[in-house]
């Protein structure tokens, strides 16, 4: 089958949608289908476009073994709405030219945010005498309304027509979360044209591993209880909170100790609330690339998901569980509803309510007394499910199955 994937975001960067279209990518190439990838230059988080695509319109690449079409972006960083806004209607078009470049394909699969680019992936396939396959992996701009971004009515309103007429001429959509399918269901699409493409976990390359000793040395890690975070340092995470227990900790715990690995909108406030709340268990670690991600995970006792407490995240499944997961490390999830769930059926960590320091920094405590059998088990659980139902092979079987039905 010849697959186009239609994406903002692609590695170098990284990031889960990164991580999603790449190891979706190597698993269709292993399983001998012609995947191509459309995306923009590398430019995030920092709004930087490298030396080598500066100047450029267009650039053709293999990234490990994968075709790639990498068109203009204009880098927004740090900024206001408005300004991403503006990145994410240059690529819309730019890519447009990408997509020309791609010869002659069967399916076009395009990633959702930015919901725009969906309008370059139905014109695309059209023209192409292809399918369009609506990739959502956040309801826009319902979250983006939810979480304060965008407060303007009429433009609301333009996106939310947007958004109806892309789900109308999809031939399938492919949703991140059981709550995001039953979202577009209610949006007055038929149940047989939805399913549900999860994120997911390389269990060749996260697994259990021997405590990383340069990290334990770097870290000043010897005898420590550790809780790890690593991923974007933004608003929807709310870590301020995850600092609030750490104090907590501090003063009932000595040798728990917190390391907070990532970048983002949020990282000086976060640096500034530490050194407020005079946190010497705590240690920020920037940005990691992803080969890092697994000696993080060798030294980390407990991985902490949070999200804030907004509904919308009820039906959120991020994507930072199941690398944990996979890794035998327990998850702290601090959220509410289809995570949560998966947390505690599979019995892979506990659960404590978002935004609650109290809540948090109990079960932390938990995980500190917790007997040793009892952590096994967690380790366990949490490997098996990663490799029974969370593997790259399983979830692009899924794909295939729903994208080759008449």
């Amino acid at each position: 089958m010849r697959i186009v994937y239609l994406c903002q975001h692609f590695p170098p960067e990284t990031g889960a949608p990164q991580i999603r279209v790449y190891e979706v990518s190597k698993e269709l190439l292993a399983q001998g289908h012609d995947i191509q990838v459309v995306t923009a230059f590398p430019h995030h988080p920092h709004g930087i476009i490298p030396d080598e695509y500066k100047g450029k319109k267009y650039e053709f690449e293999k990234w490990d073994d994968i075709p790639v079409h990498r068109t203009w972006i204009y880098p927004s960083k740090k900024g206001s709405f408005w300004k991403r806004l503006i990145s994410y209607f240059s690529f819309t078009f730019s890519s447009f030219f990408g997509l020309m470049k791609t010869g002659k394909v069967d399916v076009i699969i395009v990633n959702s945010p930015p919901i725009f680019l969906g309008l370059t992936g139905l014109i695309g396939a059209k023209l192409k005498g292809a399918k369009f396959v609506f990739n959502v992996a956040d309801v826009w701009p319902e979250s983006a309304v939810k979480l304060g971004l965008v407060k303007n009515k009429m433009f609301i309103k333009l996106a939310e027509i947007l958004e109806s007429f892309l789900y109308k001429h999809s031939w399938k959509i492919a949703t991140a979360t059981d709550g995001i399918k039953s979202y577009i269901i209610n949006h007055s699409q038929p149940e047989e044209k939805v399913f549900v493409l999860p994120n997911g976990v390389n269990t060749k390359f996260f697994y259990p591993q021997e405590k990383n000793e340069e990290y334990v040395e770097k870290f000043g890690l010897q005898g420590k209880f550790v809780f790890a975070y690593g991923g974007n340092l933004g608003y929807a995470q709310g870590l301020e909170f995850i600092l609030y227990a750490a104090k907590k900790m501090q003063e009932t715990v000595p040798h728990a100790h917190f390391l907070i690995a990532g970048a983002g909108p949020e990282e000086e406030k976060l640096h500034k609330l530490k050194e407020e709340l005079g946190l010497q268990n705590t240690t920020f670690l920037g940005h990691l690339p992803l080969k890092e991600m697994p000696k993080l995970f060798s030294v980390t006792d407990v991985s902490i998901v949070p999200l804030r407490d907004i509904q919308l995240f009820e039906g959120a499944r991020p994507s930072k569980i199941f690398p944990a997961a996979a890794s035998g490390v327990p998850v702290l999830y601090c959220g509410k509803g289809e995570s949560a769930k998966i947390i505690t059926e599979n019995n892979i960590g506990l659960v404590a309510q978002p935004e609650n320091v109290d809540s948090m920094s109990e079960k932390m405590f938990e995980f500190v007394e917790m007997k040793v059998n009892d952590r096994k088990a967690m380790e366990e659980n949490g490997r098996r499910l990663a490799e029974d139902e969370y593997s790259w092979t399983t979830i692009v079987n899924d794909l295939l199955q729903n994208i080759t039905q008449k």
